[in-house]
């Protein structure tokens, strides 16, 4: 499925002249590496970041502190926060936020290991995701993918 899936969304960018870039935190740069293994993804894949830490999130993505200290770094607002920011700062038609949390430890109530926030952002349209997948980390950051890939194909599907 993954190789179908990147092979639609690399014929519908190029297709639709659109631009790309990603700011990821959880998934550590899997998307981007997703996203860039077919020849000619230079014609739409302009940035990827991975943005760990508050600081990095806040000072290169432009997501305000108060947004994290007020929902958390996992969250609906700084997902979306995220994909303006590097949408912005690369000058892409699409920008894809991701935070979340893969464990296996920092959970709490409200946040469980799993917890993902998926968002995709348009100039005039940003859409968000929340996931709780269960697993291992690294099932985690590949479920992750798997469903940034999905929101990225039906947002471009025709």
């Amino acid at each position: 499925m993954p190789d179908k899936i990147i092979s639609e969304i690399h014929n519908q960018l190029l297709h639709q002249k659109k631009t790309i870039a990603i700011a990821e935190s959880c998934s550590g740069g899997l998307l981007c590496a997703k996203l860039t293994q077919k020849p000619g993804a230079s014609a739409y894949f302009l940035l990827g970041i991975v943005a760990y830490s508050n600081s990095s999130k806040e000072k290169i993505l432009q997501v305000p502190a108060k947004l994290i200290s007020k929902y958390g770094a996992i969250s609906r607002q700084v997902a979306i926060s995220m994909a303006e920011g590097i949408r912005k700062k690369s000058k892409a038609d699409l920008g894809i936020g991701i935070t979340g949390l893969a464990g296996p430890g920092g959970s709490s109530v409200n946040k469980p290991v799993g917890t993902v926030f998926i968002s995709l952002s348009e100039k005039d349209k940003n859409i968000c995701r929340r996931f709780t997948f269960r697993g291992s980390r690294h099932g985690i950051r590949n479920k992750t993918i798997a469903e940034a890939l999905r929101l990225l194909c039906a947002h471009l599907s025709p």
